[in-house]
């Protein structure tokens, strides 16, 4: 795909961004408002586009990715992980959970989502389903587990609760589509590509109200905010990406799980440190800075490894 169409395609999602940002202003989208745009995205949008994206016809090397997918996606986690666990050694406290936390969950559904159909349409959205059941398994277990210490029994609720996320659930019926190659009728077919088709600019429009409300004085000094923005958008990625090359595998789905990685930090970043009152202010504009700056930082790697 050319850079241009790339550049394309992170402009429109900006755009739609600050129509986001125009409808806090003026108090079109409230906080209450936002909340209910954000359930409509994870309960229905973003699992329709899931499904809808398993629901096409499959050649031999996407059957290949899909299984990469799979195996790439957990060492992915893993290896981030450990990366951000060494480059977060100097900092302490509730700041180096906050930071950790951000670099191993990215937006995978708000952003990731978006710009991997832009640029592999329904193919892409596949392996990024794939990827995003991992970040759903990881930031319900050890992601929880940064925050909170619980019992064998929370654990096993957690566990739980996983396995129902609707994007989870998505992923098992898109699974048995390809599977079974079950043909649905096209009525049926074509609403669900079109709820599918709100995830982007829903998504948009809630970064838009999470953006507008940011206090960026408060942290101008914080040396922490800037050396965990290049951890999260430069080094990791870039780290990620000659593991690839290394691997000598630069296939969609090595391409996808790339992709993900370099994504801004997951909104549950925000969410996890409001619930248990860590670094609350701190953490929203980690959240903030990350999806403004990657409207930068993507389109460079995707230059890099996109021919």
């Amino acid at each position: 795909m050319k850079l241009s169409a790339i550049t394309d395609s992170v402009l429109s999602l900006f755009i739609m961004i600050l129509v986001g940002v125009y409808g806090s202003k003026k108090k079109i989208i409230t906080s209450q408002i936002n909340k209910g745009l954000t359930d409509i995205l994870v309960q229905i949008a973003l699992p329709f586009m899931i499904v809808s994206s398993f629901i096409f016809t499959y050649d031999h090397t996407i059957k290949t990715n899909i299984v990469h997918t799979f195996y790439y996606s957990p060492i992915a986690y893993i290896v981030i992980i450990a990366i951000s666990y060494l480059l977060l050694l100097p900092i302490k406290n509730d700041k180096k959970t906050i930071l950790h936390f951000a670099n191993v969950f990215t937006n995978t559904g708000y952003v990731g989502f978006p710009i991997l159909y832009s640029i592999y349409g329904n193919e892409g959205v596949i392996y990024g389903s794939i990827f995003n059941m991992f970040f759903v398994i990881f930031v319900w277990t050890y992601g929880l587990m940064l925050f909170k210490d619980f019992k064998k029994k929370e654990f096993k609720k957690e566990i739980r609760n996983v396995l129902l996320n609707p994007s989870i659930i998505a992923i098992y019926i898109g699974i048995v589509i390809m599977v079974f190659n079950i043909r649905l009728p096209n009525a049926l077919i074509s609403s669900m590509k079109s709820i599918g088709n709100m995830t982007g600019p829903l998504s948009m429009f809630i970064i838009g109200v999470i953006l507008s409300n940011i206090k960026i004085r408060k942290y101008l000094k914080d040396w922490t905010i800037y050396y965990g923005i290049i951890t999260k958008l430069v080094i990791i990625p870039i780290i990620i990406y000659f593991i690839s090359i290394l691997l000598v595998d630069l296939s969609k789905a090595v391409i996808t799980v790339i992709i993900m990685t370099a994504m801004p930090a997951s909104t549950m970043t925000s969410i996890f440190a409001e619930s248990y009152d860590k670094q609350k202010e701190y953490a929203a504009l980690l959240v903030s800075i990350t999806t403004l700056l990657s409207l930068i930082s993507v389109p460079i790697l995707l230059k890099m490894i996109i021919s």
